[in-house]
């Protein structure tokens, strides 16, 4: 079997610039879960929800942490993305 050479391709790092209305829509879109199943798991409104999710309201401390604690993460994850992900890019 005939392997190809790398030396034709660059690599690349992928960058992508993530509000936290994103992340909490994109968690829960991978769990599959509707706002009102969001809702009920983290004990925030699912109106609170949409308005998180595009950036209409602040996300404050109490709030990340019960979103946080409904997907299983660090609240860092949902607060900050942006320094998440420079912080996983390190170690990438």
């Amino acid at each position: 079997m005939k392997h190809r050479s790398t030396q034709n391709f660059t690599t690349t790092k992928t960058h992508a610039h993530l509000s936290t209305g994103q992340v909490i829509r994109m968690l829960r879109d991978l769990k599959g879960w509707t706002q009102e199943d969001l809702a009920q798991r983290s004990g925030i409104s699912a109106t609170n929800i949409s308005l998180l999710e595009n950036e209409k309201v602040e996300i404050g401390k109490k709030r990340v942490e019960l979103i946080a604690q409904a997907f299983d993460v660090h609240p860092a994850i949902i607060m900050f993305p942006e320094y998440e992900a420079r912080e996983i890019e390190k170690v990438a």
